[in-house]
């Protein structure tokens, strides 16, 4: 994942396409961070893993700032991460759709038995486990919680 980022963002300088080069090296500072954090944990480096965490954060992140934007009224800024968000997903596994969302966790609740809402997070962990990256989490705590008799 991190020879693929380090690779666009080679052929983004080529082009000269700005917004990419930019978006491309928050990522690889981003990385570059962690990176430090893990060495005083006796860890060399990021892996795959955990660069998909930071690409989630990122992107969460923009989606937190593109909604400001937007209610304040500065749409070439929200236009700005939106565009980001699309240059970060290219790094991140494809997302599920709704419809296999709702299967994939009718599945975990029905392998982990769970009954209340006591057992989510045998649920999340099962989920979390199987499909990091692939679905919004607090979007899937909703679902779990209202079928397992919580409110959604």
């Amino acid at each position: 994942m991190r020879d693929a980022i380090a690779g666009a963002l080679k052929a983004a300088q080529k082009e000269q396409n700005k917004r990419r080069v930019s978006t491309l090296r928050l990522i690889m500072a981003a990385i570059g961070d962690r990176d430090i954090a893990l060495r005083g944990k006796g860890k060399d480096k990021a892996d795959d893993e955990e660069i998909l965490d930071i690409l989630t954060k990122m992107v969460k992140q923009r989606k937190e700032s593109s909604k400001m934007y937007r209610e304040g009224g500065r749409p070439e800024l929200e236009t700005q991460e939106l565009e980001e968000i699309e240059i970060i997903r290219e790094f991140m596994p494809k997302q599920m759709a709704e419809a296999e969302v709702g299967l994939a966790i009718a599945a975990a609740i029905e392998e982990t038995g769970a009954e209340s809402l006591r057992d989510m997070g045998k649920v999340m962990g099962v989920l979390k486990g199987k499909y990091h990256g692939q679905m919004d989490m607090g979007k899937a705590s909703g679902v779990i919680k209202a079928a397992l008799g919580g409110e959604g």
